[in-house]
């Protein structure tokens, strides 16, 4: 058995009625080329090895008795592989509004926790001799980097064989073992607490004077004060989904030509989309937001579970009219928010969070989901994720995109995850209902934002298109 971490524990605590704590990673395959055909029983029999091999698949969460510690996870030696695959159909014409619009149906319900934490959908229907694959799994049971490294496995010509992780066991514990597991555990917390404390004072004394040499940073938003906006409020439980690809080519080339990071284009690209949303929704954009950006400090190819990541939570420039100057100065919070995270320690907050009292936290998460209608600390999360650098091929399908999106948090009504994926910089968008009128508002928008950096970088001629990438099959917003 293995007991969750403090930020497992959180991404399973935090979890409401309201604030679903699943992920999703899709794929859309191109069956053309499939050997005597595509059928249902070909999908059971390629996807039931691939994915029974990897083996946080086969976790189930078990309870510690009056929940005096985190939960373990123990290995299921039987899962029901009918109940997790499930086929479905888009109507026509089965293109990618139909396809997002299904998927935000599928991400609007929680996972059923008795059961192994991940579901699996095929969807049919979908133009042009293609299939999709929604994975559905819990933010507890993986990180973005430990879901891309799933993904990579799945995905390869020969699948996960030889795939291996730490062992959780499947041997039963009784409550008195399971209990004196949890004291011992506690026993061990305890006796790292003052090293934790030193560690976290060191940390915060280094941030605070490099704060100092800085100097006031005025185009920057201040910590822990997100304006109020049209993305914050009391999330309701319903999903919307949407996805646009663009080419990966333009946007290191973009990258290059302005002296940034992928990253920094990322985050610029969505200030500038979420400018334009708030002029549309808020009628002003004169204050910057806060976004909060996952940063993983446990980058091993090998790790496949878990979550081992903490938040930096870099300005963005939206109250700038300017796109070049918004990319400097996201260039400036990023490299600032960097260094924060480094300065204070890139594991000091997820160390704190192994000490989340399990009675006590889950309820006032509850209690927050209902009544609280902006988050203390962000605006909205976005996350770059490195994805899979081959492309894709699952026994003779070829996977053409593939789309990742995190879970929305309390008080935040967007999530933007973009995944690069062997050529394609993918782009996707989970909001609540209430955010947007269409989801595809926003990638489009971000589009859009990426089209205005090019162009004020001096780059000309249009996007490059992405040949593969499922069409919209609907009006833009």
């Amino acid at each position: 058995m293995k007991r969750l971490n403090g930020v497992d524990a959180l991404m399973l605590y935090s979890e409401t009625p309201e604030i679903h704590m699943h992920t999703l990673k899709v794929g859309v395959l191109d069956i053309s080329e499939v050997a005597g055909g595509y059928s249902h029983e070909f999908v059971r029999k390629v996807a039931a090895p691939r994915l029974l091999a990897l083996p946080p698949l086969r976790r189930q969460l078990v309870e510690i008795p009056g929940r005096l510690h985190h939960p373990m996870w123990v290995e299921n030696p039987t899962i029901d592989f009918d109940y997790h695959l499930r086929f479905v159909e888009v109507p026509a014409p089965g293109g990618r509004r139909e396809l997002d619009e299904l998927i935000g149906r599928i991400a609007s319900t929680p996972l059923d926790r008795s059961k192994p934490l991940w579901e699996m959908y095929v969807v049919e229907g979908l133009t042009g001799d293609r299939v999709a694959i929604v994975h559905k799994v819990h933010h507890v049971l993986a990180d973005g980097v430990a879901s891309a490294n799933q993904m990579s496995r799945v995905i390869s010509p020969q699948g996960p064989v030889g795939c291996e992780d730490d062992s959780t066991g499947h041997t039963a514990h009784s409550p008195a073992q399971l209990l004196r597991a949890a004291g011992e555990d506690h026993l061990r917390q305890i006796r790292r607490l003052p090293a934790l404390v030193r560690d976290t004072a060191a940390g915060v004394s280094q941030v605070y004077r490099k704060g100092r040499e800085r100097g006031a940073q005025p185009d920057l938003a201040r910590n822990f004060a997100p304006p109020r906006t049209f993305l914050n409020h009391v999330v309701t439980p319903a999903r919307r989904f949407a996805t646009a690809p663009v080419a990966l080519a333009d946007a290191k080339l973009l990258a290059r030509t302005l002296g940034v990071t992928l990253n920094d284009i990322v985050l610029a690209t969505a200030a500038g989309a979420l400018r334009e949303l708030q002029l549309r929704y808020d009628g002003r954009a004169d204050a910057p937001l806060i976004a909060g950006v996952p940063i993983a400090f446990n980058t091993s190819p090998d790790r496949l579970s878990g979550n081992e990541f903490s938040y930096m939570t870099p300005s963005l420039a939206v109250h700038v009219e300017d796109p070049l100057e918004r990319v400097r100065l996201t260039s400036v919070a990023t490299q600032i928010a960097k260094e924060n995270h480094h300065l204070l320690g890139p594991t000091v907050i997820a160390s704190w969070l192994n000490y989340l009292p399990p009675r006590l936290v889950p309820p006032v998460f509850r209690w927050q989901s209902q009544r609280r209608e902006s988050s203390m600390i962000m605006n909205l999360t976005i996350s770059n994720v490195p994805g899979p650098r081959e492309l894709g091929l699952v026994a003779g399908a070829s996977v053409d995109e593939i789309y990742s999106v995190g879970p929305l948090v309390v008080g935040s009504g967007m999530n933007i995850t973009v995944w690069s994926y062997v050529d394609q910089l993918s782009i996707s968008v989970l909001t609540d209902d209430q955010t947007l009128d269409d989801p595809h508002e926003a990638t489009h928008a971000m589009v859009r934002s990426f089209a205005e950096l090019r162009a004020a970088a001096g780059i000309t001629g249009p996007l490059t298109d992405v040949p593969a990438a499922l069409p919209f099959a609907g009006a833009a917003p």
